[in-house]
């Protein structure tokens, strides 16, 4: 679904990512898990062509779009959840879902895929003429991937959802993450909750300092030593 080869990114003259490489199947749930500064919004910003990276590219579904603009590859079939949510809190629920269904790919089955989130976030339908300000930290965060799948992707990224929330909506907005791939959309999903993240996933890459410094199956990297020492404190 995804190939990332060899990326660089900078900031001016300062070097965010260095040669990263990485790929998401189809069909399966990904983590890039790191500490807070590491270079993960960095990568997905530049995956979604959002920043445009100075070497490497860029695959997805066998095309190249490292040097397409962001509006585009969203109409490819890339979807994205930003960190921090990012609603428009003086909408209603559904017209915020309803601005994510704007992409032309998306807008002749809005009606069903509106039906199919609201049946994956309840909540949301018995929330939906309410201004998605007044929604709880949860609530809202739901409003913001729901308003993700309304584009209808075939790859959705997800940088860090879990922000802000409590352990409890944590685990639910988790649990509603694996629902998605249920459904065949494929996920790539940006964490520092390690533990949460690599729990759902198939396979995870630890970045630190703009670099992959770990990769493999998921559980695999949440029983080694080195990433229990480092991240979980044990």
């Amino acid at each position: 679904m995804l190939q990332v080869e060899n990326l660089d990114l900078y900031y001016g003259d300062a070097q965010a990512l260095t040669g990263v490489t990485l790929e998401v199947p189809d069909g399966e749930i990904v983590a890039i898990v790191g500490a807070n500064g590491a270079g993960k919004t960095s990568l997905i910003r530049t995956v979604a062509g959002i920043e445009r990276a100075r070497a490497g590219r860029v695959v997805f579904k066998g095309q190249d779009i490292t040097r397409l603009p962001s509006h585009v590859i969203c109409n490819l079939g890339m979807g994205q959840v930003a960190e921090g949510r990012q609603i428009f809190p003086t909408l209603s629920v559904t017209d915020n879902l309803d601005l994510g269904a704007a992409l032309p790919r998306a807008r002749a089955r809005t009606r069903r895929t509106l039906d199919e989130v609201y049946a994956m976030f309840p909540v949301l339908a018995t929330r939906a003429q309410q201004l998605a300000g007044t929604l709880s930290g949860g609530e809202q965060q739901m409003v913001a991937i729901a308003r993700g799948l309304m584009a209808a992707p075939r790859l959705v990224l997800l940088d860090e959802p879990s922000l802000g929330l409590s352990p409890k909506v944590t685990e639910e907005v988790f649990g509603r993450i694996q629902d998605i791939r249920k459904r065949g959309v494929t996920v790539l999903i940006v964490e520092q909750n390690v533990v949460d993240a690599l729990s759902i996933a198939d396979r995870g890459y630890v970045v630190e300092n703009g670099r992959v410094v770990m990769q493999g199956d998921a559980k695999d990297l949440l029983r080694d030593e080195k990433i229990r020492a480092a991240y979980l404190g044990l």
